[in-house]
């Protein structure tokens, strides 16, 4: 299936992988709308500054409302649903909007796409389902286990996904990225909160250094979205996209201090911490189902993802507040 011509729909479209996945879609020649979140200021997030922001349609609204939603969805042929609140410390100060937001949103996505008819919606999911690895590499048999709100909120919106593919027929492709990184992410994200205090300080403040996780630059996370628009085999599947690496948090952290040529020392700080039960100690994807269904394999390796980032947040420190504990 190519994707040029066709109508789509990107939720969440002003925010990190969003707005790298809008692009990537006018480039293969796809009309694509873009939802963000309404602002009194009129903001469209990283949209703003994108190239593409001339040639797109942008509906201004939330996904948590029905009628903002159902406008959106309306003429469209395939939805791309990646709004969410994404925040696992946050989750921990306010539970509800995650239910909001990321189950009740996705419910109105998918009532909205089973009334307009839309021929595939792929749903956004996220590592942080598995909880602590019980096994790895992780497939997606591997059981599921609400470690946070946000990872229990996620659950919720996959399981809403599942049962509209099973009991509406919805054609339902989920993807299920494991630690996306790269230009645009916000500090709440470790990679970005790793980079921008080697970059502005001497300290680098963690929480826990020792879990583990896969990671995965976002032009390779985009690809499989692509891929999971296009494929014949991809419907009623859930999808694992990870790089199939694993790696710790202070391994990161030591990295990044050597590729920006920094002599910043690391540091432990409680606050960062999450409660121990929630801590996921252990994440790496078996990503042979993207393999063998989308023909999908990373093709920017980790370091040189890394080093694209530190790039990119070396000319936009000013997006960051490297200073403070972003939840």
């Amino acid at each position: 299936m190519s994707l040029s011509g066709a109508r789509v729909l990107v939720t969440g479209a002003g925010g990190f992988i969003g707005s790298h996945l809008v692009e990537r879609l006018v480039a293969a020649g796809a009309k694509t709308r873009a939802l963000v979140r309404y602002k009194s200021d009129g903001s469209w997030g990283w949209l703003d500054r994108s190239p593409v922001k001339d040639q797109i349609d942008v509906v201004r609204g939330d996904i948590c409302d029905r009628d903002s939603v159902l406008s959106a969805v309306e003429g469209t042929s395939i939805v791309f649903h990646l709004a969410a609140l994404i925040a696992i410390p946050y989750s921990y100060h306010a539970p509800a909007s995650y239910i909001r937001t990321n189950i009740e949103g996705t419910l109105n996505v998918l009532q909205a796409a089973r009334n307009a008819g839309v021929t595939r919606v792929i749903h956004t999911s996220t590592s942080e389902v598995y909880g602590t690895a019980e096994y790895v590499p992780i497939d997606e048999a591997h059981p599921l286990q609400g470690q946070s709100p946000y990872s229990a909120s996620k659950i919720g919106a996959d399981k809403m996904a599942e049962a509209f593919h099973l009991s509406f027929n919805l054609p339902v492709v989920t993807v299920r990225p494991f630690n996306t990184f790269g230009p645009r992410q916000s500090a709440r994200a470790v990679i970005p909160t790793i980079i921008t205090q080697c970059l502005t300080s001497d300290v680098i403040k963690l929480g826990n250094l020792s879990p583990t996780r896969d990671f995965n630059f976002v032009g390779n996370t985009v690809d499989a979205f692509l891929l999971a628009a296009s494929s014949a085999n991809a419907v009623g599947q859930v999808i694992n996209v990870g790089s199939g690496i694993e790696i710790s948090i202070g391994d990161i952290a030591r990295k990044i201090v050597d590729l920006t040529k920094k002599n910043a020392r690391i540091e432990t700080d409680d606050v960062r911490f999450r409660p121990d039960a929630s801590e996921v100690e252990q994440l790496l994807a078996s990503n042979s189902r993207a393999r063998d269904i989308l023909g999908w394999t990373p093709r920017i390796s980790f370091e040189e993802g890394l080093q694209q980032t530190i790039t990119w947040i070396q000319t936009n420190l000013n997006e960051y507040k490297s200073n403070v504990y972003s939840i």
